[in-house]
């Protein structure tokens, strides 16, 4: 069994990318979103996180998220997020011996990308990448057209223009 390396750094900033068991495009079903906003929700009230930046794509999401200055425990929180959606929430394949020996739902991708973020630059740099990633897929011309964003929020706080997107690629290597 592979022994993955985690950051654990309490009150740090993370940029996380989850995603679909076989990328089926599931995430904008308003089943599920529905359902993964109320597992955030609970998560929430007993594991607080703040939420800096999100998008929603069809079969992945990615998101920058802060943990309180006494914890570093992103791992419980994913899981609890993860169960809670894969059990309200069907995907399309059947599930394989390996997954129903570990007790898997077939809806998550078995882990996922995390990055500590290291100062404002890659702050910035992982914000805009989030941010730009339907325009990257092909989904929307323009970030501001797609809805299952933090884009929006950010642009009535003043964070970003409305008409941010720019005409190309967000340099960096990120967690796809």
């Amino acid at each position: 069994m592979s022994n993955y390396r985690r950051a654990r750094d309490a009150g740090a900033l993370y940029f996380f990318t989850l995603v679909t068991h076989q990328r089926q495009p599931l995430l904008t079903r308003p089943d599920v979103r529905q359902q993964l906003r109320a597992a955030i929700v609970h998560t929430r009230a007993r594991y607080p996180f703040v939420i800096h930046g999100w998008v929603l794509l069809p079969d992945h999401l990615h998101c920058v998220w802060q943990l309180p200055t006494n914890d570093h425990d992103f791992g419980r929180r994913w899981s609890i997020i993860k169960r809670r959606v894969s059990q309200h929430c069907t995907g399309a394949n059947q599930l394989s011996g390996s997954q129903l020996a570990r007790g898997e739902l077939a809806f998550w991708q078995r882990r996922f990308w995390e990055h500590r973020i290291r100062d404002e630059d890659d702050y910035r740099r992982h914000m805009d990448y989030l941010h730009w990633n339907p325009v990257k897929h092909g989904l929307v011309g323009r970030v501001a057209d797609w809805s299952w964003s933090s884009f929006h929020r950010l642009v009535g706080e003043g964070v970003y223009p409305n008409d941010w997107g720019g005409t190309g690629d967000i340099d960096g290597v990120f967690g796809e």
